[in-house]
């Protein structure tokens, strides 16, 4: 096949692809998805061990099990974001996992987060009681963080700007 015409083929493919009208298969990326994490290319967000930190520029979550709780869908969550001057948000409580939904309570707020294998979701919008756990502008709206290390004695250092340990029962 000549260089053009394989030009050709996958222009023709990515059309395909497009947003069509109302007669579009929905499930067709959920078959996609399923058939992906079979075959091995993509982790199945339902088995990926959650234990560990968790970053994105200056935001931070530790994950833990609970010392209290046995159960592997119950962990122990704690986050910090530092903007600097008042500017910041400081949570920990716990998160339980059912498939690649994260039931996130830290404290009066809760919420449910999305994990796809690779990051860790908040909703935009969030709960009025999410706000006490900020100061000044910061929100915990629309975080998203990616696995730094699956390291438990790492998440165990995670500390709050006073000092507090956020993931330690």
């Amino acid at each position: 096949m000549t260089r053009r015409a394989l030009t050709l083929a996958v222009a023709f493919m990515l059309v395909g692809c497009g947003p069509g009208g109302d007669n579009v298969d929905n499930s067709a990326g959920e078959r996609l998805e399923t058939a992906s994490i079979a075959a091995g290319l993509v982790a199945d967000p339902a088995v990926v061990p959650l234990d560990g930190v968790w970053s994105r520029d200056t935001d931070r979550m530790c994950i833990l099990p609970r010392s209290d709780d046995k159960s592997d869908s119950v962990r122990r969550i704690g986050v910090v974001l530092d903007y600097g001057e008042g500017q910041g948000c400081v949570a920990s409580g716990t998160l339980e996992r059912t498939g690649p939904a994260l039931k996130v309570t830290l404290g009066q707020c809760r919420f449910t987060a999305r994990f796809d294998g690779d990051s860790i979701q908040f909703p935009a919008g969030l709960p009025t009681a999410c706000n006490s756990l900020c100061t000044g502008r910061a929100t915990l709206s629309a975080l998203i963080v990616e696995r730094v290390s699956a390291s438990v004695a790492e998440a165990r250092t995670l500390r709050s700007p006073g000092g507090k340990a956020l993931c330690v029962d």
